[in-house]
């Protein structure tokens, strides 16, 4: 008897299991492609009078489609990630010239649609010699965050002061991912970006580390297992990787706009562009950016090697 009651246990543990396990069978429902793609297009300065902008070049993008997550912009050879469809760019092309830009919308489950539209756009701006003499020198010069100085990295409200709400200490974000990163801009529009420096420079490496801002970093350049400090990502592991510039003069203010996922210091998401708030200290700028929801001003300085 006592052998048959083990066994009637046992049955009944493996049924509750069972049907257990038939609870947790989740069903997602149908996977639907984006659709009804809608591409606006803001060419800053453009009037009746002047309809394919004022000169600078800049172009705000705003896209919406049914059942999109995510989208990309397609244009001049890059991919840019504007997980919100909103995306500025500065087309620097001197002249009146044809972009054809791409949306891609992205779905659950990375089902994917697409849209293509043309813009006008004139650019009148040429930077001005001192700028790239200072940039790039004779060829190429290689930046780094100058984590010496105080304020070196700091955020403040948009458009308020620098590092209203907060400046770095020197060396304050030492073991972080930032320090150890070096920015590269030559004379032909190209920039690259070295995460570690460490590593052997000659070639591209695959293990260095970069430092940004949670959700941005996760939604642009994908999903790590490295839990956030605070809204921080710390020693996101990442490739060295080799991008383009423009130099634009928005409102007459000097800006350099990197493609695709380029940036400096801090991944913040946003346009990606950067303006050059001061550049009268020799060997160094002091550059600003805009956060991907709009919703502070983050502040560095670089120093040239």
């Amino acid at each position: 008897m006592k052998k048959i009651k083990n066994l009637y246990i046992i049955l009944f543990s493996l049924t509750i299991g069972f049907y257990g396990c038939q609870e947790n069978d989740y069903e997602f429902g149908e996977i639907v492609a984006p659709s009804n793609i809608v591409i606006t297009a803001n060419i800053v300065g453009a009037d009746s009078n002047n309809p394919n902008g004022d000169g600078s070049g800049v172009v705000s993008f705003k896209a919406i489609a049914d059942n999109a997550v995510s989208y990309q912009y397609i244009f001049n050879g890059n991919t840019n990630v504007a997980t919100s469809g909103e995306y500025t760019y500065s087309f620097s092309t001197l002249g009146l010239n044809t972009y054809t830009v791409t949306v891609v919308a992205t779905g659950i489950a990375g089902t994917s649609s697409s849209k293509s539209i043309q813009v006008d756009v004139l650019s009148t701006y040429s930077p001005p010699q001192e700028l790239l003499d200072k940039l790039y020198g004779t060829g190429s010069k290689t930046w780094k965050i100058q984590s010496a100085k105080p304020g070196h990295f700091g955020l403040g409200s948009v458009g308020g002061p620098m590092n209203e709400f907060y400046g770095a200490g020197p060396n304050e974000k030492a073991g972080v991912g930032m320090y150890d990163d070096r920015y590269i801009f030559n004379s032909d529009g190209t920039f690259t970006h070295i995460t570690d420096s460490t590593n052997d420079a000659t070639g591209l490496n695959t293990d260095g580390t970069i430092f940004g801002r949670d959700p941005y970093i996760v939604d642009d350049l994908g999903p790590t297992n490295i839990s956030p400090n605070g809204a921080d990502i710390e020693n996101y592991v990442y490739s060295d990787y080799t991008a383009t510039y423009s130099l634009t003069a928005p409102g007459g203010v000097e800006t350099i706009n990197l493609t695709g996922i380029g940036f400096i210091g801090y991944y913040t998401g946003g346009s990606h562009s950067y303006q050059i708030v001061d550049r009268g200290v020799p060997n160094e700028l002091v550059l600003k950016t805009t956060d991907g929801n709009g919703q502070f001003d983050w502040w560095f300085i670089i120093v040239s090697e």
